[in-house]
């Protein structure tokens, strides 16, 4: 591992000055990026402890459930509040990684973690992403890869909570030298391009320091489902989080959103104009799964995953009907 400084952050303002600074990197749970600095993949000079933030580690709850960036995922799993109000958070977040990573792993750090690629992890293959000059996995392994949005990388984002989150339509407050909002955590995501190795909009200084997530209505309805090649404690082959709102019998609104897809999470918008203002029926929710897949482009070994995304979405549109 590469020789670094490590410093505690009293507060935000210390921390964002700090990570100004270049070959500064933030450290959260570090159940990412201690991998990462132990394959040389990240070589900071400098690494800014976040836990030391008193004002990072709150839960609270009015009409709005608002989780502090430092929450950890074993936290918001077993949250009272979390499992009576979000149903769709709580089951997401029990299918992320094992035990002892989500009673590690942030919130914040969850939503903003590297890709799970095997080019990119490893230290022998110079990949688009880590500043080379072409994507392995067009012509390689790419058994897990994009099928959605692959251009310059088809890395999958890797998040549980981000496609639940993004479902339930989570605002995150951000927090940077030239930045102080609150954005739609859909937009905290862009696909990678020319000028951005990278899946997020955040700056080398900016953080999270809030999630917000709006209480669903008494007339909706969400549930995650996540397909892996292991029983559990694996990233998702595909994984799917919809929330459907309901005036009588028919669907008033829904969000649908992949992950395991694209390297980005995916809003299925096609397939939630198909739901809007119909009454379910399993012709409507294959016609969903089509209208969601239906720009999909898989590489040489990744075609399951087009059926499975189908059959997860019409799996998932049947679970809430059947709710209702």
């Amino acid at each position: 591992m590469h020789p670094f400084e490590h410093i505690h952050a009293s507060d935000i303002r210390m921390a964002i000055a700090l990570l100004s600074e270049p070959g500064t990197e933030a450290l959260a749970g570090g159940t990412d990026l201690l991998g990462e600095l132990k394959r040389k993949i990240r070589q900071p000079r400098r690494l800014v402890n976040l836990k030391t933030i008193s004002d990072l580690h709150r839960f609270r709850y009015g009409k709005t459930l608002r989780i502090s960036a430092l929450v950890t995922v074993g936290e918001m799993e077993h949250h009272p509040i979390v499992l009576e109000k979000f149903p769709v958070l709580a089951q997401a977040a029990s299918l992320a990684a094992t035990p002892q990573l989500r009673n590690m792993g942030t919130v914040a750090g969850n939503l903003c973690q590297h890709p799970r690629c095997w080019y990119y992890r490893s230290p022998l293959f110079d990949c688009w992403l880590k500043g080379g000059k072409k994507c392995f996995a067009v012509r390689g392994e790419n058994k897990y890869h994009a099928i959605l949005g692959g251009g310059i990388c088809h890395a999958v984002h890797p998040s549980d909570l981000a496609p639940a989150l993004i479902s339930l339509d989570a605002r995150v407050q951000v927090i940077g030298p030239k930045v102080n909002r609150e954005i739609p955590l859909e937009k905290l995501y862009a696909m990678p391009g020319p000028h951005r190795r990278q899946m997020t909009t955040l700056g080398q200084a900016d953080l999270i320091t809030e999630v917000d997530v709006p209480e669903p209505l008494k007339t909706s309805q969400g549930i995650y489902l996540k397909a892996m090649e292991r029983g559990a404690w694996s990233f998702a082959s595909v994984s799917v989080a919809a929330h459907l709102r309901f005036d009588g019998d028919h669907l008033a609104g829904a969000r649908l959103v992949l992950g395991g897809v694209a390297p980005i999470p995916w809003r299925a918008k096609e397939a939630e104009k198909i739901l809007q203002g119909q009454k379910f029926s399993e012709g409507l929710a294959r016609a969903a799964g089509e209208a969601a897949m239906a720009k999909a482009r898989p590489l040489r070994d990744n075609k399951y995953k087009v059926e499975l995304a189908k059959a997860l979405i019409r799996q998932a549109l049947r679970a809430i009907a059947s709710k209702d």
